[in-house]
């Protein structure tokens, strides 16, 4: 078992930063892809980044690239979303999400084994 914990979450006017943590606990293994979700009211969960945790290469969403960074503390199993001039559109429910089988990075859900509970991010105009 593994559990995820996010946090970091919060309001924020268009163009200002946060920075969102995901400390991992349990059977933690460094095979693993970390990942971050998001989802806004009334629309589908969407991909917005992800690490592999042992070679530390990274995938983003297009709509957060260049905007967003992922990163993580090995010693501390700590997962970090850097977002810059963030916009109204970011504005969801922010989850993290740890992939069991590492490679290759995936961007669908589905192929993710444990997920935290989740942390607002809003971004007002």
């Amino acid at each position: 078992q593994v559990q995820l914990v996010e946090s970091g979450g919060g309001l924020v006017q268009a163009g200002g930063s946060l920075r969102l943590s995901c400390a991992a606990s349990g059977r933690f293994l460094s095979r693993y892809t970390m990942g971050w979700f998001r989802q806004a009211p009334g629309k589908e969960r969407e991909f917005v980044a992800a690490i592999n945790w042992s070679v530390g290469s990274t995938l983003y969403a297009d709509s957060v690239k260049g905007r967003f960074t992922i990163s993580r503390d090995n010693a501390k199993n700590t997962m970090y979303l850097q977002m810059n001039s963030l916009k109204p559109e970011d504005t969801a429910v922010y989850y993290c999400a740890a992939d069991l089988w590492g490679t290759p990075i995936a961007t669908h859900g589905k192929e993710y084994d444990y997920w935290g509970q989740g942390t607002q991010v809003t971004v007002s105009s």
